[in-house]
């Protein structure tokens, strides 16, 4: 009997509660009280054989020695030889950093103030850009021309210098007569402001280098000296 509770010890080790034990202690309730009550006081002869009383006491033993263990077991002392159960330690995932990549910059081919740590200006690299001027941004040249205001046939210059691009000329008219400036290379006439009295009037044309002539085309003006040398360089 010993040593069936010993090998019936390890089954239940694992058990941490005490249901075995419940379950072998009725098991035995219920098997003594069926041998006195159920069948003991109804047949005073039970058990009438010599094997049937070795069969009742080898049950009755076994039960015995099942509560008794599962008693031992589920008492929370762990039996000697008995290895605890090992707990699995479920790791945590090691997140995988990638290494940064390093940007990199391209060259920049204006001219850039750096300091180092120390305050101290460094060299500047790249060719610094040439800075662009009034009269190389705009080509070109804006004129005034103004007619006499006493009423006499000429302009107040003769001569008019321009660079060459655009080429702006304002022209304003005092006198009591009709005028208008008329721009020609040659004799091909490139443009002319309207023939007008009081204010003034633009003309704007887009003249390459060389010599023109301006005058005012009204019948007669011309003649009278009313022109003069237009110079773009």
């Amino acid at each position: 009997m010993h040593a069936l509770a010993l090998q019936l010890a390890p089954v239940f080790a694992a058990e941490k509660s005490k249901v075995p034990f419940y379950i072998a202690g009725g098991v035995l309730v219920v098997w003594a009280l069926t041998l006195s009550l159920g069948i003991g006081m109804r047949r005073p002869d039970f058990p009438s054989t010599v094997g049937g009383q070795r069969a009742i006491m080898a049950v009755s033993a076994v039960l015995v020695v099942a509560a008794i263990t599962t008693a031992v077991v589920t008492s929370g002392v762990p039996a000697k030889g008995s290895v605890p159960p090992t707990k699995t330690v479920e790791q945590a995932p090691v997140p995988v950093v990638s290494a940064p990549v390093p940007a990199t910059s391209s060259p920049s081919s204006s001219s850039s103030s750096n300091t180092t740590a120390a305050g101290q200006p460094t060299a500047t690299t790249g060719t610094p850009a040439p800075a662009s001027s009034p009269s190389s941004a705009k080509a070109g040249s804006s004129l005034a021309l103004a007619a006499n205001p006493s009423g006499a046939l000429a302009y107040n210059t003769k001569q008019l210098s321009a660079k060459a691009g655009t080429v702006t000329i304002t022209m304003a008219n005092m006198s009591p007569l009709e005028h208008n400036v008329t721009v020609a290379e040659g004799s091909k006439v490139l443009g002319a402001t309207p023939t007008f009295k009081g204010g003034t009037r633009t003309l704007t044309l887009k003249l390459k280098p060389g010599k023109y002539v301006f005058y005012c085309s009204v019948p007669g003006h011309r003649q009278a000296g009313m022109e003069g040398t237009l110079n773009v360089s």
